[in-house]
C-alpha cells in the first residue's frame, strides 16, 4: 500500500476546504500504518490501554459509518467491531483479524461517507440524529467533528508508530 498525502488547497471554498482537510487526515492515518506487519499494527500503545494502529483504523471505520451512514443519511448500519457488550471491540483482536480486512472495511466506509456527503450541502441537516443528544446535525458539523476526530487519533498514531519502529513525522 502506497499512501500519498495531499495538502488541502490554500484558496478553496469552505466545502472543498473541509473535505480537503478530512482527506488529509484520512491519508495521514494510512501513512502512519504503512509498511508494518499485522503483528506490528496490533501492538498496543502502553499498558493497560489496548490502543493500536489497527485498532485506530477499525475505530475510524466505525466512526465514519456512524456519522455518514447512520446520522447523516439515516441508514440502518450496525457497528462493525464494537457492541454494547464490548464497547472497545475494535481494539480487541482474534487470530483471524488482519490489516487487510481492517483497511478494506475502513476504505469501504470512507467511500460510503463520500457518497452520502455528496448528497448534502454544508448547511443541510442530517436525516438521522445525534446518538447522545437526539438532534439533527449539519454536514458542516459532521465534517468538522471528523477532522477533529482524525487529528486527535493521528496524534495517538504518531506516538504508537514511533514506539513500534522509531518512525516519526507529520
Amino acid at each position: 500500500m502506497t499512501t500519498e498525502r495531499r495538502m488541502p488547497a490554500f484558496d478553496a471554498d469552505e466545502h472543498a476546504m473541509l473535505e480537503g482537510w478530512l482527506e488529509f487526515h484520512r491519508q495521514t492515518l494510512a501513512m502512519k500504518c504503512a509498511g508494518l506487519t499485522d503483528a506490528q499494527l496490533a501492538i498496543a500503545s502502553v499498558e493497560p490501554s489496548p490502543l493500536s494502529l489497527m485498532g485506530l483504523v477499525r475505530h475510524m471505520a466505525d466512526v465514519e459509518r456512524s456519522w455518514y451512514r447512520r446520522v447523516l443519511a439515516g441508514e440502518t448500519a450496525p457497528p462493525l467491531y464494537w457492541s454494547e457488550e464490548e464497547p472497545d471491540g475494535e481494539f480487541h483482536f482474534g487470530e483471524a483479524d488482519t490489516w487487510q480486512e481492517a483497511y478494506a472495511s475502513w476504505q469501504a466506509e470512507i467511500e460510503a461517507a463520500r457518497r452520502n456527503a455528496a448528497d448534502f450541502g454544508l448547511d443541510d441537516l442530517s436525516k438521522g440524529r445525534h446518538r447522545r443528544t437526539g438532534e439533527q446535525v449539519s454536514l458542516r458539523w459532521i465534517h468538522t467533528h471528523m477532522i477533529e476526530e482524525y487529528a486527535r487519533h493521528n496524534g495517538h498514531a504518531d506516538l504508537i508508530r514511533e514506539r513500534i519502529d522509531g518512525a516519526t513525522g507529520d
